[in-house]
């Protein structure tokens, strides 16, 4: 925009770096403030992230969409509706007695690995990324040998829920799939926990995470390759968390797609 000859908005030098990344940066000035129409991005940014919050999914349907991969069990965790699940989070991570009595009755293990899908803080990244990722991860799993469980849905659920259903179900490690907490250019980013010998009681550090899988970040193709990394040597090794490291190699590109780095391709654009 302009008046007369003169730019009312100044632009910033690292303006070109803005295509490699959504991250706010070089959003230019109008005098000390920030451009309007920067300032109502970051309105509809911080909508969208408070939406995904609050945004109650649809377990019914969810179990329905995954149904075309397997069996799948829904259960709940104590938090009984989504206000009280955002105030007491301790609730989120324990099962109501109900889904615990119907976990002991119904799945019967032992398996290898357990897939249990939450919403956590944001449905909309189950919603949108949960069945494309198990399209890929699931034949992965399938075909190194790991016997699995049902797919387990569970509403209102937090990382840690995933110990308590693993270890009712007798499974040597659970996969915990859940909505991660949004960002202001992430409101729908898928994360992934693993955890060996899950129980009650477990912390951050027994866990491996994988984080930001969406079409905007991680590849689908590269979490799970990420994560049957992880789940193998986790089954070798007999351990998780903060004693398991993440050395597998890069994923190979496609012929023709060959990464670049565009620190070293020089200033363009």
């Amino acid at each position: 925009m302009s008046q007369g000859d003169k730019t009312i908005t100044i632009s910033n030098p690292w303006t070109h770096l803005r295509k490699h990344t959504p991250a706010r940066i070089a959003l230019g000035r109008t005098g000390v403030s920030v451009p309007t129409a920067e300032h109502l991005a970051f309105q509809l940014a911080h909508a969208r992230a408070r939406s995904a919050v609050h945004h109650a999914i649809d377990l019914s349907k969810l179990a329905h969409d995954l149904g075309r991969l397997g069996p799948v069990i829904e259960v709940e965790s104590a938090a009984p509706d989504r206000p009280t699940y955002l105030q007491r989070p301790d609730l989120g991570r324990r099962l109501s007695s109900a889904s615990s009595a119907k976990l002991a009755s119904d799945v019967k293990g032992p398996f290898d690995v357990a897939y249990v899908i939450a919403d956590g803080l944001s449905a909309f990244a189950i919603e949108k990324n949960i069945v494309p990722f198990l399209e890929v991860m699931l034949p992965v799993s399938d075909n190194a040998g790991w016997t699995r469980a049902p797919l387990i849905v569970a509403g209102q659920g937090r990382v840690a829920l995933g110990d308590e259903i693993g270890s009712i179900i007798g499974a040597r490690m659970v996969v915990m799939l859940i909505g991660e907490r949004p960002g202001l250019s992430s409101p729908d980013s898928l994360g992934i926990y693993l955890t060996y010998d899950p129980k009650v009681g477990l912390t951050d550090a027994d866990r491996n995470c994988i984080s930001n899988v969406r079409t905007e970040g991680l590849s689908y193709a590269e979490a799970a390759y990420k994560l049957h990394y992880l789940a193998s040597e986790a089954l070798k090794r007999k351990l998780s968390g903060v004693n398991l490291k993440d050395d597998a190699e890069v994923l190979p590109k496609p012929d023709g797609e060959a990464g670049r780095n565009f620190l070293l391709d020089g200033q363009k654009g």
